[in-house]
């Protein structure tokens, strides 16, 4: 009798663990279904920038998970309140050892809820500055214009001033040139101007503007203030540096440069 009893009870046995094993397969088997699922609900999404994609897949998968442990310790005979209270001591301890971490997500949760940019856009944070590749649960990875890679953490942006340069379509373009102080102003600004109207990536409206800014110590600076199209900023900003200088040179202005005169006594 005793013999059957323990038969019954190793086949009882066997059940509950193939049960528990039938559990976390079928549980992960969901998870892999919800994944696809949220990842095609994702693409139709069109408001939803591409590269938060991964995040927001990081962080449903993170659930799910959470979910089955919670079942499979519930067939192990745990109760809720001991899950719960395991839970919380356990995330309690998480967060004080994770907590740089854990303002990493609050920060990565911060962008996607203000969304200050996204992948492709040309962004400047703490002196970086290069285009968004992607944003992660804990990382966001800038590539500069001379191809190296940044990885800034969330929670640095979080805090940051962010500057989206492609934020807007158009961006100003401002240069600065020395002329002496015996040169014709109104014949340097027409040069200026000269070159603003040749460059056919400036924009004429909004119009070119410029004015002296300075006095200083070696001539009379004016500035030029250009606007142009964001893509085309740099090829704006070299082509008024060079052109002015050759332009000057053309029409007699000088452009000064700080010298020193040394004189020597005998004694």
């Amino acid at each position: 009798m005793g013999k059957i009893k323990y038969v019954a009870d190793l086949g009882e046995g066997w059940v509950f663990v193939l049960n528990i094993v039938l559990m976390i397969v079928l549980g992960l088997a969901a998870i892999k279904i919800i994944t696809i699922v949220v990842k095609k609900l994702l693409k139709r999404m069109e408001q939803v920038d591409s590269s938060i994609h991964t995040f927001i897949l990081n962080g449903v998968r993170g659930i799910c998970y959470v979910i089955l442990i919670g079942m499979v310790l519930q067939m192990l005979g745990v109760g809720i309140s001991t899950i719960v209270a395991v839970l919380g001591a356990a995330g309690a301890a998480i967060a004080l050892a994770l907590k740089d971490s854990l303002a990493n997500i609050a920060g990565g949760i911060m962008i996607i809820a203000t969304h200050p940019f996204g992948k492709g856009d040309l962004v400047s944070i703490n002196g970086n500055r290069g285009r968004v590749e992607k944003i992660d649960l804990f990382l966001t990875t800038l590539q500069t214009l001379d191809r190296k890679t940044i990885t800034i953490p969330n929670g640095i942006i979080n805090t940051s001033v962010v500057y989206n340069e492609s934020d807007r379509d158009v961006r100003r373009v401002d240069c600065r040139f020395t002329v002496s102080y015996d040169t014709d102003l109104d014949k340097a600004k027409d040069v200026l101007a000269a070159v603003c109207e040749s460059c056919p990536e400036i924009l004429r409206d909004p119009a070119v503007d410029m004015g002296v800014v300075e006095h200083g110590d070696s001539g009379i600076v004016i500035e030029v203030l250009a606007y142009c199209m964001v893509d085309d900023y740099f090829h704006v900003k070299y082509y008024l540096m060079e052109t002015v200088k050759k332009a000057f040179e053309e029409q007699g202005i000088e452009i000064p440069f700080p010298h020193l005169d040394v004189k020597l006594t005998r004694r």
